[in-house]
């Protein structure tokens, strides 16, 4: 059985495209071309399901034409509108430090030098200059900024991020004071 800790999210089939049951694939990472994996995962009634891929090709930097084996007809491929694509986290550590993407690192723990354990990675967020790292820190939000320099190591095989962090970054030992 697949488990939600043993993928991460990489995209969302569209809909069919032409009649012989290939899916218009959009996808955040394109991991599936850059290291060797046969197959991708579909969400499907809430149970990660893998698929062998059969051919794809890209249509633009965000957009894939994809053909999953035993998916022949257009009425098979209609099955998997809007349904979301995942990516085997163990075929992700073959790919190298640079070359994973921003959605590899949700679901991931991250560990502070002199902090500990500060939590798992809910989102990235990417939609200012500086990339955050938006972390659940006992029930509450938590922003780190995402920078190599303050990253010390990146266990890919069990999703660890371990920082150094500046002093006074984080504000996790102040106490409020009435």
């Amino acid at each position: 059985m697949i488990r939600k800790e043993d993928v991460y999210k990489i995209g969302v089939f569209n809909k069919p495209h032409g009649i012989h049951g290939e899916l218009s694939f959009t996808f955040t990472d394109d991991i599936f071309d850059r290291v060797e994996a046969e197959y991708l995962i579909c969400q499907l009634d809430g149970i990660f399901v893998p698929f062998f891929l059969e051919e794809y090709r890209f249509r633009s930097d965000f957009t894939a034409l994809v053909k999953l084996e035993g998916v022949d007809t257009a009425e098979r491929a209609r099955m998997f509108t809007n349904v979301e694509v995942y990516f085997p986290a163990q075929h992700a550590e073959d790919a190298a430090p640079g070359e994973l993407t921003w959605d590899f690192f949700v679901g991931c723990r991250v560990e502070e030098v002199k902090h500990g354990d500060l939590g798992e990675v809910t989102e990235v967020d990417t939609t200012t200059i500086n990339t955050l790292f938006v972390v659940d820190y006992q029930g509450e939000e938590l922003l780190i900024p995402a920078q190599e320099e303050f990253i010390r190591n990146i266990d890919q095989k069990h999703k660890v991020i371990t920082m150094e962090l500046p002093e006074g970054l984080l504000a996790l030992d102040e106490t409020e004071e009435v």
